[in-house]
């Protein structure tokens, strides 16, 4: 995926999960962030951004924040981007060769899945995950406990359960990482139900990202630990 007009800046401060200060260009900004999560080991006063213009004059703040510098790691931090990347991979047979239905935000029963998928006789559901935590070049998810990461897998269970195909996705947005495990510190239970949704048949994949300012691909797998 690609953003436009992008710009450099260093941030500052957060004072909510919906905002951040940030310098630019000489002077101070309000931009929007694009992630409601912690990212506590990310947003630190003086770490390198990258904001991306809206272009939208009626909007109250000019920028979103979609990408800071950790070390020599480019993180981004767009929530909304791994969906976007996951269907341009999946589109691009990178997910399922055959692939004949992709279909965003679909239903079932009570559940609503990321995406829905279609290949020949086969039928399937996905939930896909963004992942920005990095430790010492190893990826881990979450970075905040999630109740609702918990009933996803639940849901995917049943899915597998009732002859669908079910897998997760956790798009890694940076390159790099050594592998990728749930982050058992944070949250047990997403680690729990994580293996449990494996043992049950829900495929578990990982894939790294090539990042730039203002680009983000999906890369090469990475090695699941469970």
């Amino acid at each position: 995926m690609q953003y436009r007009s992008v710009k450099k800046g260093i941030f500052q401060a957060r004072p909510n999960r919906f905002i951040a200060h940030v310098e630019v260009d000489g002077g101070l900004e309000v931009v929007h962030v694009k992630n409601t999560g912690r990212c506590r080991e990310l947003l630190v006063p003086g770490a390198t951004v990258y904001l991306e213009e809206s272009g939208n004059p009626a909007r109250k703040t000019r920028y979103d924040l979609i990408a800071v510098e950790k070390g020599r790691l480019l993180v981004n931090m767009d929530a909304q981007a791994p969906n976007k990347v996951f269907q341009e991979w999946a589109e691009g047979g990178g997910f399922l060769p055959g692939l004949t239905l992709l279909r965003p935000e679909t239903t079932w029963g009570s559940s609503r899945f990321d995406f829905y998928w279609e290949a020949g006789e086969r039928r399937g559901f996905v939930e896909v995950k963004g992942v920005t935590l990095e430790e010492d070049g190893h990826a881990r998810f979450p970075d905040a406990p999630t109740e609702r990461g918990v009933k996803h897998l639940e849901e995917l269970i049943r899915c597998q359960t009732d002859g669908y195909e079910a897998a997760v996705c956790f798009v890694i947005q940076m390159a790099g990482m050594k592998d990728f495990a749930p982050n058992d510190v944070t949250h047990p239970a997403f680690g729990a139900a994580l293996r449990k949704a494996a043992g049950a048949g829900v495929q578990v994949l990982a894939r790294g990202c090539r990042v730039t300012p203002d680009t983000l691909t999906i890369g090469e797998p990475v090695k699941v630990r469970l």
